[in-house]
């Protein structure tokens, strides 16, 4: 991919321009000055308003999600925001990927809507970019079943 545009969509064909300063960032001109964007802040308001919405488990493949959990155990580490997040920013213009855990009974149809609305509302407001498109890729569905670690109870001293 140029540096010059940002695909937004591989199957729409769009392209959206995206001057770069080659530093990973947008640049947000006005009179008064220039804002700078990085890659990373869109990642994350993308990340944690995705996991906002009702249906959602949590972002990321299965390996992602294994790393951030033994990340989780280490004392003083903390969760990525951005874990199963990738975008594309250009000079007024953003593009977003998600990889998702959907919860089991959730019609996914309706969660993959809800993630666009808040996505695109939380990066537009916060940023003042345009977002184009929100790709989601559901990875993998949450059974509550999956989370229970204790074995029934058998009479044995606990």
């Amino acid at each position: 991919m140029s540096e010059s545009t940002v695909t937004a969509s591989k199957s729409s064909g769009y392209s959206a321009p995206a001057q770069r300063s080659g530093s990973g960032k947008a640049d947000l001109v006005s009179s008064h000055g220039t804002t700078s964007i990085a890659d990373g802040v869109v990642q994350k308001i993308a990340g944690l308003s995705a996991r906002e919405v009702p249906g959602v488990h949590g972002l990321g493949g299965g390996a992602a999600r294994a790393f951030s959990a033994i990340r989780e155990r280490i004392p003083g580490a903390t969760a990525s925001a951005g874990q199963g997040v990738s975008v594309e920013v250009g000079e007024k213009q953003a593009a977003v990927d998600l990889q998702i855990v959907v919860e089991y009974g959730v019609a996914i149809t309706d969660v993959a809507q809800a993630i666009r609305r808040n996505v695109i509302g939380a990066v537009e407001r916060m940023t003042g970019l345009e977002v184009v498109e929100v790709n989601i890729d559901v990875q993998d569905l949450h059974i509550p079943s999956d989370d229970e670690d204790e074995p029934t109870d058998n009479g044995r001293v606990k």
